[in-house]
């Protein structure tokens, strides 16, 4: 019998060993949260989508430059025939003078194969010089979304850690407060404590029930948030891992942001289409050939037939614009302006750079700061608690002093919380305005 039992336990412990190694297997780290946004998330797929249209995009500005075959072909039946006026001086008659005459026959049937190419075309050129800043552009748009949902999904994620370790703070505060509960009614039932002090008591665990209430409801949306950030559908089950990774980090390179490298693609994309608009003015040479035959019948008796006859030439064009009105000349201006608002936004985005790095970096090193001083705070209010209910059962301290100790203990805590978050904000601030948010990962 006690080796029946010694195997019941056995058996116990290690099913209770691999639940907990299953809760830990489903578990999704900062990582895994951003990789799978970035394979899942539909904003994501969206900007890739944009990539590839504006791949195809250049592309096809590619392809205007090479030959264009096109064949073609009709048949029309004259129900009346075309009238021409023939002078009568050709056949004899009077000076001056014309008479009617229709030519051709009823039936006609054209078919060629034409050729075309530009030999020399700028405006072809520049757009497609354009087409490929385009894809840049598009590129680094989806580097700036990519950088969002990477920004977005790790403040939610600090969240719920934040809010998974107030919950614990909660859980461990409704303990004592439900300890001090029964002490308070046990001297209540001895006569030694009034109503109103378990009346106090009792309303702070109360306090303390509806605060957990408020916090998981709050922990579930943020995880409802981060599975929509992810991609994720709203059944499946997401738990993080609560472990905070806070520790001090060093000074991170100054790289460009995107919003800087943003303004330099699109002041490249304004003088591209600039240059667009001045290469209207040159002129284009282009080479057209075309091979067909055409076919002429005639349905009436007595002479019926239908013939056809080749008909083939090649050619060059050239085309010039003398004057245009002054539609260009306006057009020219307007993207002269749209360049210097575009080198002033430029040197907008780098000044206000540098205030937001310096004030980021600030809001870091004083929330670091703020952590450590709380965390010995609530050390000495969790000593402070401890000696409070101590004294308490001693009889040489009130049940105010507990509760304002107890008080004193669950400020610290969430100061602590709320000092944490605001370092690890500040510093995924920091990472982003110094183009280093891709090192969250």
């Amino acid at each position: 019998m006690k080796l029946v039992n010694i195997y019941k336990h056995f058996l116990l412990f290690l099913l209770f060993f691999f639940t907990l190694n299953v809760v830990k297997a489903q578990q999704w780290s900062l990582e895994q949260c951003i990789d799978t946004a970035q394979v899942h998330n539909k904003s994501l797929q969206m900007s890739r989508n944009s990539m590839l249209i504006l791949e195809q995009k250049e592309k096809e500005a590619k392809a205007n430059l090479l030959p264009k075959l096109a064949l073609n072909a009709d048949y029309r039946y004259f129900t009346d025939q075309p009238t021409q006026l023939m002078p009568q001086s050709v056949f004899g008659g009077p000076a001056g003078k014309f008479k009617e005459a229709r030519f051709g026959v009823p039936h006609n049937i054209n078919a060629s194969v034409q050729f075309s190419m530009p030999v020399y075309n700028a405006q072809l050129n520049s757009a497609i010089d354009n087409s490929s800043i385009a894809s840049e552009l598009s590129e680094l748009q989806y580097q700036r979304s990519n950088e969002q949902v990477i920004f977005d999904i790790s403040n939610l994620y600090y969240n719920a850690q934040v809010l998974h370790h107030q919950l614990s703070f909660i859980d461990s505060n409704l303990i004592n407060a439900r300890k001090l509960q029964r002490n308070m009614t046990l001297l209540h039932e001895q006569l030694m404590a009034k109503s109103s002090d378990v009346s106090k008591v009792d309303l702070q665990v109360e306090q303390l029930i509806t605060q957990q209430e408020n916090v998981k409801s709050r922990y579930a949306q943020v995880l409802n948030t981060l599975k929509f950030l992810m991609g994720l559908p709203q059944e499946k089950s997401l738990s993080i891992d609560p472990v905070i990774k806070y520790q001090l980090v060093q000074e991170y390179t100054g790289k460009p942001t995107l919003d800087i490298r943003q303004a330099g693609i699109q002041s490249r994309l304004l003088a591209g289409e600039l240059n667009t608009i001045r290469y209207s003015r040159l002129p284009s040479l282009s080479l057209f050939a075309s091979q067909g035959t055409t076919g002429f019948g005639y349905d009436k008796s007595p002479d019926q037939f239908l013939k056809f006859f080749p008909v083939g030439f090649a050619g060059i064009q050239l085309s010039y614009p003398i004057f245009q009105g002054t539609v260009i000349k306006h057009r020219i201006n307007q993207k002269k302006y749209e360049l210097k608002n575009n080198e002033l936004q430029i040197s907008l985005l780098n000044e206000q750079n540098i205030l937001q790095v310096d004030n980021a970096k600030k809001q870091r090193t004083v929330s670091a700061k703020s952590a450590e001083t709380v965390l010995s705070q609530i050390k000495l209010a969790q000593t402070i608690y401890s000696q409070s209910l101590v004294q308490q059962k001693e009889g040489t301290a009130s049940l105010t002093d507990v509760l304002l100790a107890d008080n004193a203990l669950r400020e610290a805590q969430q100061l602590y919380l709320n000092a944490v978050v605001d370092y690890l904000k500040a510093d995924l601030e920091y990472k982003k305005l110094t183009g280093n948010i891709s090192t969250t990962k």
